[in-house]
């Protein structure tokens, strides 16, 4: 009887064994199924499936979810292989991440968007296109900045000096500052005469060489 009762005991103890062994195993296999690893363009991503299923109607949705219907490859590692940009994905995943759209300065919305809209994640699109129409709102309201010259000139030259004006130059005022005398004729009007210029951004910090129209703006101008 005694005997009965051992092979007994040893035998719920190999069972209980078996059991233990058997729900770590189902543990780890969960626990390995929550990350899920990306090859995009070559570069690697690890990442949740939670963080990816953020956005139940987007591609990465789909394909952490082992959508029959989406055609998707695996690398000899395991990974899924999505052939886009590395460099622009890194924003779109860390959007799923947090929720905030965090760009470094030498990427463009525009690149940004365009993996939003492969992807079709809808609130970072119009997060990006928001951002975009702000930018492109600042840009428009910088204030243009004008270069003055006055020139000095006599009645005779005033008429062909405004009339061959070019180059961007604009004519703004013309002052009377009387008149000048020379030898055989009969005294010259003098005027000044006030000329502006556009100064565009892409002219800032430039050191280009004046055009041969500007030379002359700039010699006539010098007579004062």
């Amino acid at each position: 009887m005694a005997e009965n009762s051992s092979e007994t005991s040893s035998s719920v103890h190999r069972r209980c064994v078996a059991h233990s062994s058997a729900e770590r195993n189902t543990s780890a296999g969960v626990g390995a199924s929550k990350w899920i690893r990306l090859n995009v363009g070559g570069t690697y991503f690890l990442t949740t499936r939670q963080t990816l299923c953020r956005d139940p109607k987007s591609f990465l949705y789909r394909l952490s979810q082992a959508d029959p219907e989406l055609d998707s490859d695996k690398d000899e590692t395991g990974a899924y292989l999505i052939d886009r940009d590395p460099t622009y994905f890194g924003p779109v995943l860390n959007y799923l991440r947090h929720g905030k759209l965090v760009l470094n300065r030498d990427l463009a919305e525009e690149g940004v968007l365009e993996e939003a809209e492969f992807y079709n994640i809808t609130s970072l699109i119009k997060l990006i296109k928001d951002k975009i129409r702000e930018r492109d709102c600042k840009t428009s309201q910088v204030p243009v900045k004008h270069v003055y010259r006055v020139l000095q000139c006599q009645e005779e030259e005033l008429t062909q000096m405004v009339s061959t004006m070019s180059d961007g130059w604009k004519f703004e005022q013309l002052v009377s500052i009387g008149s000048s005398y020379n030898y055989g004729n009969e005294d010259q009007a003098e005027f000044l005469c006030v000329v502006s210029k556009e100064l565009h951004n892409q002219s800032y910090g430039t050191n280009s060489e004046p055009s041969e129209k500007a030379k002359i703006l700039q010699e006539r101008g010098s007579r004062m």
